[in-house]
């Protein structure tokens, strides 16, 4: 088996098709395509199904980059040490979209000192994390989740091998502009919000449950307008610009409220509760920049969070 033809196959997985995954290696599209083939045929399995939307994983081929994944970072590894006479500090992290959460890492950034590093920072859902420090592709996630989902994940974190601890529990906090009406406010019922535009997030994922129970679970039919997005920066553009828009957010930093103009109010009829949970493999040694995120997440957690 080709190292190189690994190296491609993980690179088409994750462009999504062959023409990306050729602009990205240099490489022209028929060779990377003959490469694919010849590495499926070296393995005798599919990896990826061909069709008009792209270049689909099968469950082989998911399988199979797993442990791509793992293999070329052992090898990594293996060149920074000997080639290098050192071996480069790595920190990589896949984290719910919070606010708190990316104050930790500012701190963070802050303490790395003047030692060679590459730093990993990755902003997703509880799926993907997961998925990730699985795969290697990530030391370490945090993944949020309702409590009453709590078993749910539980089972899928013991299935796997994971090893998991709490980081924090809270009820999510509304977030406007500072000029909106609901400003103005200090306490806000559901029915208030029915005439704002609310923003989501459009990624929630509960294991063994189907996307639409968990969507209808986390984003109510009550509000008529919404605007879902992916990315913090669009939602902090978003609000503030916007005095219609609302979103439902984990506690945010006072420096941040006031950076970007907004106000965050309570709910007495939100009693849901959150959990954000830390993550990563048995047997996995925490390495000092580890501890020091965690150390960072924790000190914003209780200057944020904890009331």
């Amino acid at each position: 088996m080709n190292i190189l033809h690994m190296k491609y196959a993980v690179e088409v997985a994750e462009a999504g098709s062959i023409n990306k995954a050729s602009e990205t290696l240099l490489i022209a599209q028929p060779n990377l395509s003959r490469s694919i083939k010849e590495l499926e045929g070296d393995l005798g399995i599919v990896i990826f199904d061909r069709s008009a939307k792209g270049m689909i994983l099968t469950p082989e081929g998911e399988e199979f980059i797993g442990y791509a994944k793992k293999i070329l970072g052992q090898i990594d590894e293996v060149e920074n040490i000997y080639k290098g006479g050192y071996a480069k500090r790595k920190f990589s992290v896949c984290v719910p979209r919070a606010s708190y959460i990316s104050d930790a890492f500012s701190g963070f950034a802050q303490k790395i000192g003047d030692g060679d590093a590459e730093i990993y920072y990755k902003e997703t859902n509880s799926l993907k994390s997961i998925k990730k420090v699985l795969s290697s592709e990530c030391k370490m996630g945090i993944i949020r989740y309702a409590e009453n989902y709590d078993r749910y994940f539980k089972t899928l974190l013991e299935g796997k091998d994971l090893v998991c601890e709490k980081i924090a529990e809270f009820t999510y906090r509304i977030v406007t502009n500072r000029e909106s009406p609901l400003a103005k406010l200090e306490e806000i019922h559901f029915s208030e919000l029915e005439k704002y535009i609310e923003i989501a997030h459009a990624d929630p994922y509960v294991p063994t449950l189907p996307l639409s129970l968990v969507k209808k679970e986390e984003i109510p039919d009550n509000i008529r307008r919404r605007i879902f997005v992916y990315e913090r920066a669009s939602q902090f553009d978003l609000l503030s610009e916007n005095k219609e828009v609302f979103m439902w957010v984990s506690p945010m930093p006072e420096k941040l409220l006031k950076r970007y103009g907004l106000v965050q109010r309570k709910s007495a009829e939100n009693k849901r509760i959150y959990k954000d949970v830390l993550i990563y493999r048995k047997g996995y040694k925490l390495t000092e920049l580890d501890r020091l995120f965690i150390e960072e997440v924790r000190r914003s957690k209780r200057e944020h969070l904890d009331d």
